[in-house]
């Protein structure tokens, strides 16, 4: 079932960037860091199995977004998987952030992103 309509630039922005850090900073690690922080969380032995399988799934979640197939639960699932994600990293490896604990702030602008333009956004839609 297709949700209604939303905003089609930030449903692309939204699904960049699942895109951009599953395929180019994990699946193909041109960020490195990001299968540092795997290992650091999950171990080292399997981190660059274990990375590559998150960006193959965060290159899905912007399929996904994508789709627009269930967008409801899908906003609902990105912005458990953000939070938790990022409350993650924030405990056990904030030395590892591009910005420190100051990425939980960024992250909380994606799920505030996230909620507008699915429950936000829509309910403005339409009222038109």
């Amino acid at each position: 079932m297709k949700g209604a309509s939303k905003h089609p630039i930030l449903n692309f922005l939204i699904a960049s960037v699942w895109f951009i850090n599953g395929v180019f900073c994990k699946v193909f690690n041109l960020v490195p860091r990001h299968q540092e922080i795997v290992g650091k969380i999950l171990g080292t032995d399997h981190a660059k199995l274990f990375t590559l399988w998150i960006g193959i799934f965060e290159a899905a979640m912007a399929i996904w977004i994508l789709t627009k197939l269930f967008s409801k639960l899908n906003a609902v699932v990105q912005i458990l998987l953000v939070a938790f994600m990022n409350t993650l990293e924030f405990i056990l490896v904030p030395n590892l952030l591009l910005w420190g604990r100051a990425n939980a702030f960024f992250a909380l602008l994606f799920i505030l992103l996230i909620f507008y333009n699915e429950f936000g956004l829509n309910k403005l839609v339409l009222k038109h």
